[in-house]
């Protein structure tokens, strides 16, 4: 059965003024490249132009890559990591397929933020410029008392602060960017996995729909409930902690008023709810929470389950006016299980890796969920940039090794749920953080250590 395509509408990033492209090279990660044939006298004395210029050049690029051993990478997930990792090994150079379970991409009602830290990897992408023209830029990263309002505590995020902007977007217009920059046949949809095989040589992946396929590594972004994990790692079940989040997309015009044009979180006792615009003209409006409840009715795919939105009012009803006003305005909403798990012991098997979700899946208490499986993307692309075949088990350790550190610290404070609720402590180790520059022989900065500068 021949893989179904997926249709996208088309960018050209290239073309934008905010597009910084990738040169591998200056970061001393170089692929090196046959010599181009010239137009002139073969050697039987005819003379090379056009289609046999054309024809002599992809022969010297396919001897090339076949004596470097090029691989070939199956990325198993396509969300925001799988997405992004396709996006930053194909600017690397590298061959890529994606398979998605899912039949088709659908706008499912949910926000994202995107801070400095990720902003920088999507810049080199090349998709910086799309997400401008739709997303909104806060002018604050701000956390208040959830009932009185006053300020526990503001950070003002001009692009100036960290180098690139933070902006606020619906996961769907970020999808979509990500999507624009990866051809449409390379991504395989309805392809749900049931099986790898690597016998240290190719890896085999069986799909539900009897059709296989084969790679030289897999990448593993199929999320919190990985099957890819599930077969190299082991069955497991996540942590639920008894906390659930109601979340919603609405149009702004059903409020009365206008909120903050500040990302704002509003702490409670024992709960918490975060508002934001979505849209550059500020037409749509964001909120996901945090409430205790038993997860009884937890099923593995969550992410749709239907809320009651008397329930949560009820739940906020104590809380400062403008909540109360936003969660009045509120039509409908969505809720699902606060999963996470504690780190992971590898994050390899083989030729096979995990990122993103499937090995360091977080609360979503930093907004650091998809923003660390983009950071992943960049740092693995830059290990697997120029490597051959054989080399690539070691470029995934030296991955995991540079990565584990800073993920793992990021699961813990996140699980906490204590970022920016007061203090002054540094954030710039986190939000300074650029992927496509850090040293990658050591480890990624955490609490304590400043972002390192851009490497020589």
């Amino acid at each position: 059965m021949q893989a179904r395509r997926l249709s996208v509408p088309r960018t050209n990033p290239l073309r934008s003024p905010l597009f910084t492209p990738i040169n591998f090279s200056a970061m001393g990660e170089t692929r090196s490249r046959p010599r181009a044939a010239r137009p002139g006298p073969a050697r039987d004395g005819s003379y090379c132009t056009g289609r046999c210029l054309l024809d002599k050049v992809g022969k010297a690029v396919q001897q090339e890559e076949k004596a470097m051993g090029a691989p070939k990478i199956a990325i198993v997930g396509a969300g925001m990591g799988g997405m992004a990792a396709a996006g930053t090994l194909r600017q690397a150079g590298i061959e890529v397929e994606v398979y998605e379970q899912a039949p088709l991409f659908g706008r499912i009602g949910a926000g994202i933020q995107m801070l400095p830290n990720s902003m920088k990897v999507l810049r080199g992408i090349g998709v910086e410029a799309m997400l401008r023209e739709r997303a909104f830029a806060p002018y604050s990263h701000l956390n208040r008392v959830g009932d009185t309002g006053e300020i526990k505590r503001e950070l003002p995020m001009p692009e100036s602060l960290y180098g690139a902007p933070f902006l606020c977007m619906h996961r769907a217009d970020l999808h979509e960017a990500l999507s624009s920059v990866v051809p449409s046949e390379v991504i395989h949809l309805n392809k749900k996995l049931t099986g790898v095989e690597q016998n240290g040589g190719p890896v085999s992946l069986f799909f539900a729909d009897g059709t296989t396929a084969q790679a030289d590594a897999v990448i593993g972004a199929d999320g919190v409930h990985s099957r890819i994990r599930e077969i190299i790692i082991g069955a497991d079940q996540p942590i639920h902690r008894g906390r659930i989040a109601y979340r919603a997309v609405f149009d702004s015009g059903l409020m009365p008023r206008e909120i903050a044009p500040s990302r704002t979180k509003w702490w409670g006792e024992d709960r918490h709810i975060v508002i934001y615009y979505t849209r550059k003209d500020r037409s749509e409006v964001y909120f996901v929470t945090s409430v205790p409840e038993p997860g009884d009715w937890i099923a593995k795919e969550s992410w749709s389950a239907k809320g009651d939105v008397r329930e949560l009012r009820a739940a906020y009803a104590g809380f400062h006016p403008e909540v109360r006003m936003v969660l009045d305005a509120c039509p409908d909403c969505h809720k699902w299980a606060i999963l996470e798990r504690d780190p992971l012991p590898s994050w390899s098997q083989g030729r096979i890796v995990l990122i993103g979700d499937a090995c360091h899946p977080m609360t979503p208490y930093m907004a650091q969920g998809a923003a660390q499986a983009i950071e992943d993307a960049a740092v693995l692309a830059r290990c697997l940039n120029g490597v051959s075949i054989d080399g690539i088990e070691a470029a995934f350790k030296r991955f995991e090794a540079h990565r584990k550190p800073r993920t793992s610290r990021i699961q813990a404070i996140s699980s906490a749920n204590t970022w920016m609720s007061g203090g002054d402590d540094d954030p710039s180790w986190l939000y300074g953080y650029d992927a496509w520059n850090v040293p990658l022989d050591q480890p990624a900065p955490t609490p304590g250590a400043a972002a390192r500068p851009a490497a020589a």
